[in-house]
């Protein structure tokens, strides 16, 4: 405990960091809530005097919004199929890179790149990747590694991002960039709990004559439970806020030529709005963080009753 005589030197130290959350956190809080309630705000009606009235407006326009349930749809739809696909293959190599001891490191760096690469660079990647332009004739004149590889098995090239692509293609290309994205940082984390693990659990299970699929149900997944619990619900709150993904491959259309904004989500309908319906975009924002809150809220339920410490 710090003397309270001393207490000042502790806030003198802390008052940096105060003074920033209070002007980069609380501060911009504070101000989305205001302009959420304030009936068709925008920033330059507000400079050039015009009053708003408090009131509801702005979520009701957010919910009558025609595209809104297609962006709900996305959000829910990708978190849903992300997450737990990330998760599981995580969990999965991490046991794997815990046994690898040889050039252990050198994979582990690997792994993480793709963590501290732009995520716009990336989707552009993908997009070559999953490319498939159609020409004249029956063959198209450009195609990606990924329908390379399906002719290369004998099956029919995909459409899955160019014009008249389905909305199923897309998905499947979205869930494939988001779960590689997304696969580095819950390696690590899981990696983090796997070498802190007891070493005695597995040298017991070994002399019991334990399976190795027994003893991964049973001894790895309770250990790294808390971990589990902690990627999953960081998952769905990353998942919640896509969207550079989905311009990284899609643009700012946010969906295949001729189908736009197919792929819209909650943040991208905010950052649309932000140019010139601020009280609009502040009502989704404040309505994207009631639906975050109430999924890891279930998410916190859930794993205490499944969480081993």
């Amino acid at each position: 405990m710090v003397d309270s005589k001393q207490q000042w030197k502790a806030w003198l130290y802390l008052s940096p960091a105060v003074v920033l959350l209070l002007i980069f956190t609380v501060w911009p809080i504070y101000n989305t809530i205001k302009m959420s309630l304030l009936e068709g705000f925008t920033t330059m009606g507000s400079v050039n005097g015009v009053q708003y009235q408090f009131g509801f407006g702005n979520f009701t326009r957010v919910l009558q919004y025609p595209g809104f349930i297609t962006c709900l749809k996305n959000t829910v739809l990708l978190c849903v199929l992300t997450v737990p696909i990330s998760t599981f293959l995580a969990l999965l190599i991490a046991v794997c890179l815990n046994a690898i001891r040889p050039l252990q490191r050198l994979l582990q760096t690997i792994f993480f790149l793709p963590y501290v690469t732009n995520s716009i660079a990336i989707g552009m990647v993908f997009a070559a990747m999953f490319n498939m332009i159609m020409g004249g004739g029956a063959r198209p004149d450009s195609v990606g590694i990924i329908n390379n590889v399906l002719e290369a098995l004998g099956l029919n090239y995909i459409n899955w991002l160019n014009y008249g692509s389905s909305y199923w293609a897309n998905i499947a290309v979205m869930v494939v960039y988001i779960v590689w994205n997304a696969l580095p940082f819950k390696i690590l984390i899981l990696l983090g709990g796997l070498q802190s693990v007891n070493k005695q659990y597995y040298d017991a299970a070994k002399v019991d004559g334990t399976s190795k699929v027994r003893t991964f149900t049973r001894i790895t997944v309770p250990l790294l439970s808390p971990m589990i619990a902690y990627v999953v619900i960081t998952g769905f709150i990353g998942g919640f806020k896509e969207y550079s993904s989905i311009v990284g491959i899609f643009g700012e259309s946010m969906g295949p030529v001729g189908n736009p904004y197919s792929l819209d989500t909650m943040v991208g309908f905010i950052y649309r709005a932000i140019g010139n319906q601020e009280g609009t975009a502040s009502a989704a924002a404040l309505i994207l963080f009631a639906i975050i809150f109430v999924v890891t809220m279930i998410n916190l339920a859930v794993s205490k009753k499944n969480t081993h410490y």
